[in-house]
Order: C-alpha cells, then structure tokens, then sequence
C-alpha cells in the first residue's frame, strides 16, 4: 500500500472510529455529520469522499466492526492451529463471543444490526473483493476451512445461518444483563447446539 493510499485509509478509519464513540455515546439520530468530522479531526469534505451520508457510515462502521472482531478470532485460531472444523467453529464462536463480553459496545451496536442478507453483502463479500486488498474476507475464509475440512456439509450456507442466529440471538441478554444466566454459564449449552448443528448437516469423510 502507498503512502497516499495508506494516508486515506487512516481518514477512513478515523471517520470510523468517530463515528462508532459518537454511536454508542449520543445515540445514531443525535448524532451529525458535523460531529463525525469534527471528533475525526477532518474536513467535511472528506467525509463525502468516502460515505454517501450517516446511514452509508453506519452501514460501513457495521462491516466494519464485524469484520474486525472476527479476524481477531481467525488469527487467534490461527496461532493455536486447529485443523478441526468443528472445533474451529467452536473457537471463533468463543473468541468473538468474549471480544463482546470486554466490550458492550460492540454488542449494542452489532448485536441488533446485522442480519444474513446485510452479513452477505457487506461483511462476507465475495472470494477475493476484500476491502483492505491482503486480508481475507469472511466469505473466502469460511470457504477456505470447509475446503480443508475432513467432512463436506450440506446446505453449508444455512448451517452458518443457524449457528449465527442462534449466537447472536442468545448471547445478547447473556453478555449484557447476565440474563437468564451469565454468559459463562451458558457457554457450554450453547456450543453443544451448535455442534448440533453442524453434524446434522455433516455427510461423507472428504479423505
């Protein structure tokens, strides 16, 4: 990356930044386009060279942060070296579950956001189309770990689909009210469902 390159992203991602404290401490309707550029320290000019208006940066800031938590779990896999799918699931789901639990933050403004069609389109993009042009993107991850997986899956698509939901949907309360238990306790009911899940939609060895 060159310098004028490297220079926009550390716009970009200042834009972001100030938009996510600003986000979580006025609220998104309290919050201005003003406000963004002046906490980023840039010219509102600026602004409009990388975002459309509030709604674009918000959607962006979403991708973003989602897929920042989760190449903080890939690379920690990484470094642990799991070659099983099922326990690399498991791990990811893990990290990024406690990435949550040391930032509320990031809970409140995921948590109630995304959905499948909003994680296809902007955060799992496809094979090769990542943003940053040298990290992988979610999609081509996931498609890189089912290819090294012992077993095939059916339906791999709607596999991930339902441990997404089934994550996201019962960690919430778990992370932030302790409700109906912490989320420590509901850890191990929550990945054996999720292992579950992937072996009902396991077939044949690949080997």
């Amino acid at each position: 990356m060159s310098k004028v390159d490297d220079k926009k992203q550390q716009k970009r991602e200042s834009l972001l930044d100030s938009a996510f404290q600003l986000f979580i401490e006025h609220g998104f309707s309290k919050t201005s386009i003003s406000d963004i550029v002046r906490s980023a320290g840039v010219a509102k000019g600026t602004f409009y060279l990388y975002f459309k208006d509030k709604f674009d940066i918000r959607n962006h800031l979403i991708a973003h942060k989602a897929s920042q938590v989760f190449q903080n779990a890939y690379e920690a896999m990484g470094r642990e070296q799991i070659t099983d799918f099922e326990e690399q699931v498991i791990f990811i789901a893990d990290h990024i579950l406690d990435q949550f639990s040391v930032n509320h933050s990031l809970v409140l403004l995921l948590s109630k956001q995304l959905s499948w069609g909003f994680l296809k389109s902007s955060v799992f993009q496809a094979p090769g189309s990542s943003s940053s042009g040298d990290t992988p993107t979610i999609l081509a991850i996931f498609h890189s770990l089912l290819e090294q997986a012992r077993y095939s899956y059916r339906n791999p698509e709607i596999m991930m689909y339902l441990i997404l939901e089934l994550i996201g949907g019962s960690s919430y309360n778990a992370i932030l009210y302790e409700q109906p238990v912490p989320l420590s306790e509901l850890k191990p009911y929550l990945y054996q469902t999720v292992r579950g899940i992937l072996r009902q939609h396991r077939q044949a060895p690949t080997d």
